[in-house]
């Protein structure tokens, strides 16, 4: 008796002084940076509105205050063992709001939820209702929690509380990690036709977290993952559709060293969801799994014929579900549901899979109507089309959206993906943001196919990527791709640029309003407090100057008002814009295969070292590499300073035209007064030791720029396309130009010769001829 009184007494005092001390939740400047929500800004201790939190005619001091949909990332604390709180709807908007937004919604489901598992969940709370409380475990090693607020079920929103927000503490945990590698059969996670592992491949992730194993290893085979068994977040992600939340399948989030080892397995995708996505991690692997929807956004159709100005094709039932219902072809999900009406058809010649020469994007819609025999009639004649659609090509029907690339890179460290393909998406295959240090390498050479964006051989699919195959924004570090295939993806083999903002008001000595300028790219966080700011003249794109950020605030998704640690520099007017100069990479581009593919091949806006060495750019239906940059349209900014383009093979690229597309190697900056320019944009750019076999198009095209090398390179002249009949070099505003010891080949030589261009080889604009050596 006398022990146990001891026992009590003892567990009583270690709860009173550890398990029950409770801190208020503290909300970091950057947790708010990085919070997510669809209108107005996450204040703190205050509702959206600006005024005192309110739910159900009580006041609160203390919370957040966010508007559905949601989704604020906390940072736990040392010892934090449990988050508890109440939440509501805040009476900002009840009957009908007095702050800009309309009515009461739908109300508001709130979650808690770790990188991996939904936590708790009030489900869904409506307007009038008292605040809820909650409590839930923090996970073991867990280093942060998400708070996401959803709308109702016709996504009309509410202002969502998050009050009395604490950090209770708990018994210390061991930090000790586990040294052998977790089996993936151990939480169910085992190929199997068509069962969903998606909650199995959670759980494997979450125990990954807790016990710090070093290694996740899955038995080769096929794994299933249905969207409606997805992690749901709300998530800003750059150049893209802006969704209100997505379904994640494979969250790889608020993770540390760990790799996951596919062993060669397939990952089959079904319904509309991101299949995979990195978020808070550091130092992850992935390597050896293949990443595929079992149906895709786009559809294939084969060409049998033409008639009556119209255009007779066969699209496999099992693998492209359709109907034609009142004159329209509806393209199907894997649920018989109707997906995003056909806008556009890319063209593929039968065998090759290059685009049909010239054709573009053939606007088509989805007018149609079908043959006795079964055979769909699309009403437009595409042997009309460009060089002429022909039976036996393949026709993919798409759309202009993108909701969701099929891989996200978000604020990680040291990410790799080994011998990592993804066959197909609903967006960009892959999408980097605000993150630093990523590696795409297949172990084997790109003709290998075991890295990269290309269809799936065994699909039969024409189509990959519904955007760009991998594309990068505000990324810092090393960009490193080696030996991967890239083929027929809607876009750009690798985008690599900074995304500016528009200074749209200067608010004090030392303050800047500014705006997202492209609704594909708004709300992720551009600077926090201590990055670097650097100034672009808006109507020059020269590079201005660099300070220091001292705060940065989110008032809407498309505003931002910065403080900078110093004066406004003088000079700086609304209309210049502004980019993150820390978050500019480094690039290699090495050893990879680039062909069939829409727009480009290669694109690049970043100041820091770019070397492009030993790939095979073949058939891009625009130019090879581009190296861009603009303040006007799309805002994404980084002037080239130090480009490498060496050893590489360029075969019949350019034979479409698309935006900025000028020559094989095409430095297209937009500069709106060009004249003005007192320092050019782009500069030391070398093209060496390259081949080109190739059609009569121009071989370089450059504005803006200073230092050009064309050196020892050997040019191959065919006739497989129609030539443009251009001059071979075409500068404007460049200065430094260089163009010597290249050999060329004639129209039907096979033999080269030194080849001696002159100024008559060169059409120049404002760049006088003493600017070109040769």
């Amino acid at each position: 008796m006398f022990k146990k009184s001891l026992l009590s007494l003892s567990l009583s005092l270690f709860c009173a002084g550890t398990l029950f001390a409770a801190d208020l939740v503290k909300l970091s400047e950057t947790s708010i940076l990085r919070a997510r929500q669809d209108y107005g800004e996450t204040q703190v201790d205050r509702a959206v509105s600006g005024k005192g939190l309110r739910i159900a005619g009580t006041n609160f001091a203390h919370g957040i205050g966010s508007h559905a949909a949601a989704m604020i990332p906390l940072d736990v604390p040392s010892g934090a063992s449990k988050l508890s709180g109440k939440v509501g709807i805040d009476d900002g908007v009840s009957g009908g709001g007095d702050d800009g937004v309309s009515g009461g919604g739908d109300g508001v489901e709130f979650r808690v939820l770790s990188g991996t598992q939904v936590l708790w969940s009030s489900g869904v709370m409506k307007s009038g209702k008292a605040a809820e409380k909650f409590s839930v475990r923090v996970p073991k090693k867990t280093q942060k929690l998400y708070l996401l607020a959803l709308p109702g079920a016709n996504n009309n929103c509410d202002h969502a509380d998050w009050v009395d927000l604490k950090w209770e503490k708990g018994a210390s945990t061991s930090d000790m990690n586990a040294t052998k590698p977790l089996l993936g059969k151990k939480f169910g996670l085992v190929p199997d036709a068509k069962k969903d592992r998606t909650e199995a491949l959670r759980k494997a992730l979450s125990a990954a977290r807790e016990t710090g194993a070093p290694e996740l290893i899955l038995e080769k085979g096929t794994y299933h993952f249905y969207a409606k068994s997805g992690l749901e977040m709300s998530l800003w992600i750059s150049n893209h559709d802006q969704q209100t939340t997505q379904k994640i399948m494979v969250p790889i989030v608020d993770l540390r060293n760990l790799t996951i080892r596919g062993n060669g397995s397939t990952f089959i995708f079904h319904g509309h969801c991101m299949p995979l996505f990195f978020m808070d991690c550091e130092n992850i692997t992935l390597e050896g799994i293949r990443f595929d929807f079992a149906r895709p956004v786009f559809s294939d159709a084969k060409v049998l014929g033409f008639r009556d100005g119209k255009t007779i094709v066969s699209i496999d039932e099992k693998a492209f579900p359709h109907k034609i219902r009142d004159g329209k072809l509806i393209f199907l999900d894997e649920e018989n549901r109707p997906m995003t009406p056909t806008t556009a058809a890319l063209a593929f010649r039968k065998g090759s899979r290059n685009m049909v020469e010239n054709t573009t994007d053939i606007c088509c819609g989805n007018a149609a109507s079908i043959l006795s025999d079964g055979s769909k009639v699309l009403h437009r004649d595409f042997s009309k089309d460009g060089a002429g659609v022909e039976v036996g090509d393949t026709l993919a029907l798409r759309t202009w959206q993108r909701p969701t690339p099929a891989c996200v890179i978000y604020r990680a460290k040291n990410t790799v993906l080994r011998d990592v393909s993804l066959h197909s998406s609903y967006g960009m295959a892959l999408l980097a943001q605000r993150s630093e240090n990523i590696t795409i390498e297949g172990t084997k050479k790109a003709d290998a196919r075991t890295s990269g964006v290309f269809p799936r051989p065994e699909t039969g699919r024409v189509h990959s990527a519904a955007a760009d195959a991998t594309h990068f924004s505000n990324v810092k570090g090393k960009i490193h791709i080696e030996n991967s295939f890239f083929e027929t993806m809607m876009d750009d083999a690798v985008n690599v640029h900074s995304t500016c903002l528009q200074i749209e008001e200067i608010v004090g000595k030392d303050t800047l309003r500014c705006r997202y300028r492209h609704h594909q790219a708004i709300g992720f966080e551009i600077f926090e407090p201590g990055e670097t700011l650097r100034f672009i003249v808006g109507k020059t794109l020269e590079n201005s100057t660099l300070v220091k950020v001292k705060s940065a605030r989110r008032v809407s998704p498309t505003e931002v008002l910065i403080t900078l640690a110093s004066a406004v520099p003088a000079g700086v007017v609304v209309g210049d814009a502004v980019e993150n100069a820390d978050f500019q990479p480094e690039v290699v581009f090495r050893g990879n295969i680039v062909q069939n593919n829409r727009a480009r091949g290669a694109l690049f806006t970043t100041p820091r070292k770019v070397v492009v060495e030993n790939n095979v750019f073949g058939n891009v239906a625009g130019s090879a590499i581009l190296l861009a940059g603009d303040a006007q349209g799309w805002f994404e900014s980084g002037a080239c300073e130090d480009i490498e383009i060496r050893n590489n093979v360029f075969e019949n690229n350019l034979t479409s035209r698309y935006q900025f597309t000028n020559a094989i190697i095409s430095i297209y900056p937009e500069v709106r007064q060009l004249g003005a320019q007192k320092r050019y944009y782009h500069r030391n750019v070398s093209i060496t030791d390259n081949v080109f076999r190739t059609f009569d198009v121009p071989l370089l095209f450059a504005i803006s720029t200073e230092k050009i090398l064309f050196k020892n390179n050997k040019i191959f002249y065919n006739t497989d396309h129609k030539g443009w009949g251009q001059k071979p070099f075409q500068f404007r505003r460049c200065s430094d130009i260089q163009i010597r010891g290249n050999k060329v080949a004639p129209v039907g030589s096979k033999s080269l010769k030194n080849q001696k261009w002159t100024l008559n080889d060169c059409s120049l604009d404002m760049t006088p001829a003493s600017e070109v050596k040769f």
